[in-house]
């Protein structure tokens, strides 16, 4: 199996075997990390490097984690826009299954914007979207 994961932060294998139990054995997983600027105001005058650095730092330790558990995994940025960075990351990596990791204080607006449902919708394959907590 094939899983594509956005994770916002950094995403450890129990956080993900958490969310798909059984299914994370044997997979091939490919995790996406959104640069996306902490401010609005960062966002308008274009200071995406440190986004950027922010996206590479979650991917490098989530994919660290994950292959540290023994689970095969790469790492990229991604648009800041979740849907944006799925359909990028899908042109490439055909996932057989999503997984939206969101951190807590962005839960509300992901569940608002329907996120996951558009995205199951849209790209034709499972999504499941998990909570980031402090123990997750």
């Amino acid at each position: 199996m094939k899983l594509l994961v956005l994770a916002p932060e950094p995403v450890d294998a129990a956080a993900l075997r958490g969310t798909l139990g059984e299914e994370v054995e044997g997979a091939e997983v490919r995790v996406i990390s959104p640069a996306r600027n902490s401010s609005g105001l960062a966002f308008w005058v274009s200071d995406a490097d440190e986004a950027i650095g922010e996206a590479q730092e979650a991917a490098s330790q989530t994919v660290e984690s994950l292959q540290g558990a023994g689970i095969e995994a790469q790492g990229d940025t991604g648009e800041a826009e979740p849907l944006q960075a799925i359909a990028d990351a899908l042109a490439t990596f055909e996932a057989d299954r999503v997984v939206i990791f969101v951190r807590a204080d962005e839960e509300e607006t992901y569940r608002e914007d329907d996120v996951a449902g558009r995205a199951e919708r849209r790209f034709g394959r499972p999504v499941v979207q998990h909570v980031l907590t402090g123990s997750s």
